[in-house]
């Protein structure tokens, strides 16, 4: 039985959790292929604690953590309202294919509508097949504003 419960960073069970998930994503390939550094092992339930603009939800197999989403709010200024970033999506190897992600993606639009975002957004690896067919079933599509324009690309310069 799979439980999908919105994360407190500051329970250990949950913050344990989310490191550890978070972890797993970096070792695969498709999260970079590096483990988390220490510091961030240790620091990134307070750091996210201490930000209530984010939020994270856990899925559960029994006792066993096998799923997370991690969300930062932003705000669209076209819509002058707040946008949900889906930052981070991660389940098991083990778990895969068993739509945890769609059950975990329900409670992110939950709680979404509930701080009154007008969007989730998420970037993704335009190699990574599964996660883009996962995330097209839950509704996403490429962003544009006018086709002649194209599609949004997704950058970052790291500091």
């Amino acid at each position: 039985m799979i439980e999908v419960v919105l994360a407190d960073y500051r329970n250990s069970a949950h913050a344990a959790a989310l490191v550890d998930l978070l972890d797993a994503y970096a070792r695969d390939p498709a999260g970079g292929g590096t483990p988390l550094e220490a510091g961030v092992r240790a620091g990134l339930p307070g750091a996210l604690a201490a930000r209530p603009q984010a939020f994270s939800v856990l899925a559960y197999d029994g006792q066993t953590p096998v799923g997370l989403v991690n969300c930062i709010e932003g705000f669209s200024t076209f819509a002058c309202r707040p946008l949900v970033n889906v930052h981070d999506v991660v389940v098991l190897p083990s778990h895969r294919g068993q739509r945890i992600a769609q059950r975990m993606f329900a409670r992110v639009e939950q709680e979404a509508r509930a701080r009154g975002a007008c969007k989730l957004t998420l970037e993704v690896l335009s190699g990574n097949a599964p996660a883009l067919r996962s995330y097209e079933r839950e509704g996403f599509i490429s962003y544009q504003l006018d086709p002649v324009f194209g599609h949004a690309v997704f950058l970052q310069k790291k500091l």
